[in-house]
């Protein structure tokens, strides 16, 4: 069995619970007008694009010139960005924290993640600086599932593709690390990744 040596975390929904949802459910008369709004105007393509280090100001103006009957919740979502995060996912937390105090393997954290809000993730989270490193997206420019952002993570770090494990919520990106010779996870709850990460020898 191969002996690995290095974990690599996703953090949105891996470690990080964030949703627009708990932001914009305070705004909506209704639970159907608020995913109208998530589905066609903020959309998951369009945050994305901030993820791949598009500017929040100019993301905010393509929406308000485009749909300005929603020009304040447009605005909100990034003024009022850090009431969408609802917490450190905390089981998942606990699994870190006992990789990263058994001083076996060396942790990083690849995200998809504006280069504007990050910082400010970073001041909240008190486990993001026990990363050995962290690569995100929007200061790269680039975004998971391409190729070329974990080629920059391996390279960057001196990583080991084949001594490493890649854990991510996101099917595609998982697909994008196998790929590549990556092991990986998808995760799907704290409990399933701790099973999983047993039956490759890694007791957390």
């Amino acid at each position: 069995m191969t002996k690995f040596d290095t974990i690599i975390f996703d953090l949105g929904g891996v470690l990080i619970d964030w949703n627009p949802r708990y932001l914009f459910r305070h705004f909506f008369v209704s639970h159907e007008a608020m995913e109208h709004f998530l589905g066609e105007v903020c959309t998951t393509d369009w945050n994305e694009m901030q993820d791949a280090g598009r500017s929040f100001s100019e993301a905010t103006d393509i929406l308000t010139n485009e749909f300005p009957e929603y020009k304040n919740e447009i605005l909100m979502y990034y003024q009022r960005w850090k009431e969408m995060l609802g917490g450190p996912i905390h089981d998942t937390v606990q699994i870190l924290t006992t990789l990263k105090d058994s001083q076996q393997y060396k942790i990083y954290a690849l995200t998809n993640w504006s280069d504007e809000s990050f910082p400010l993730a970073y001041e909240m989270f008190e486990f993001l600086p026990w990363f050995d490193g962290i690569l995100v997206s929007g200061a790269e420019k680039m975004k998971k599932p391409d190729h070329q952002i974990f080629e920059l993570l391996l390279e960057r770090y001196g990583i080991n593709r084949e001594t490493s494990i890649f854990i991510d919520d996101n099917k595609n990106n998982i697909n994008a690390a196998s790929n590549l010779g990556i092991q990986s996870l998808h995760f799907k709850s704290p409990a399933q990744c701790r099973s999983e990460l047993l039956s490759f020898n890694i007791h957390v």
